[in-house]
């Protein structure tokens, strides 16, 4: 009978391992496969502005307000009246605006302003500096210096960020200033996305927080570009593309992520994430025929080595 019921207990831990290594698996793919739809949705959304020449404005209030609906819909569904929890303290409908209009909103023009203004690739990949970004935040808080690993970090980020931008070449950019800027605007914005919401979401549905941040951007950028940018003419090819990146780039993705966090930490799907530049940067090449010099790529390689040292450094 011990024997037997040792057996039985082996079998129990093996199949236990197994089925932690399933969801581990299953988690990576999910959060893989929704930063990779990311990427793509990057390189949509560079195909509307340079050849259908669509309004980043106009695409940013579009996409929030619609997913913001959608969201909202599938929080109404899940939470039903808990839904407006946030609205109904001060405090908390103060930091729900300023995440939707500083977090999401800020995160998304800057995003897709760099977009317009240079190319998906180098536009993610200088998104992708937010955790440096908040590393400064945090050390300039807490009056404390940034420990070894960040240090390193920052020196890799920077690195990386110069050789991306110059190709090597110091003495001038290889992208517009204007994408610059606003991809390094875009890492800031994207460091408030994940600063903002952190009480909200420990103490709310992160759905509803999503949500209603999405549609708090989508109506304040509606309200100014609605009435001054007229619906663009466009062919079904190019409608497509905008329900693309409405809801593969924005609906999907989103669910994916949170769906990986049942699976894995969140600092290993943060990691996982950073297919999204790879994938951006791969599109750019290989769809948009955008050239890749060893140096953009190495520069690439550092940011996204950033991101790995930050994420392993905080589990």
């Amino acid at each position: 009978m011990a024997v037997s019921g040792a057996v039985a207990v082996v079998r129990r831990m093996r199949s236990m391992a197994q089925g932690n290594r399933f969801r581990r698996f299953r988690g990576i793919g999910l959060a893989l496969l929704g930063s990779i739809l990311w990427g793509v949705s990057g390189t949509a959304a560079q195909v509307l502005f340079q050849v259908d020449h669509v309004d980043p404005a106009w695409l940013v209030a579009v996409r929030m307000t619609v997913a913001g609906l959608l969201l909202l819909a599938a929080s109404c569904a899940k939470d039903g009246a808990r839904v407006f929890a946030p609205w109904r303290a001060r405090q908390t409908a103060v930091r729900m605006a300023a995440f939707g209009l500083a977090g999401l909103l800020g995160v998304q023009y800057t995003y897709f302003a760099a977009i317009h203004a240079g190319n998906a690739a180098t536009a993610t990949v200088l998104q992708y500096m937010a955790p440096t970004v908040i590393v400064g935040y945090a050390s300039a808080r807490s009056r404390r210096l940034p420990s070894n690993i960040q240090m390193i970090c920052l020196i890799l980020s920077l690195l990386g960020c110069i050789l991306l931008v110059t190709n090597g070449h110091m003495e001038r950019l290889a992208v517009s200033g204007w994408c610059v800027v606003w991809g390094l605007l875009s890492a800031v914005a994207a460091a408030m996305y994940s600063i903002f919401p952190v009480p909200l979401i420990a103490a709310f549905s992160p759905l509803s927080i999503t949500a209603w941040g999405m549609l708090v951007g989508g109506v304040a950028i509606g309200l100014v570009t609605f009435p001054s940018i007229p619906v663009p003419h466009l062919s079904p090819g190019a409608w497509c593309l905008v329900a693309f990146v409405v809801v593969f780039g924005t609906l999907v993705p989103f669910y994916l992520y949170l769906a990986s966090l049942r699976d894995i930490p969140p600092a290993d799907a943060s990691m996982v994430a950073s297919g999204e530049p790879l994938a951006a940067t791969a599109l750019g090449v290989v769809v948009l025929h955008q050239p890749l010099t060893l140096a953009a790529f190495v520069g690439l390689i550092c940011v996204l080595a950033t991101v790995t040292l930050l994420s392993r450094a905080t589990v």
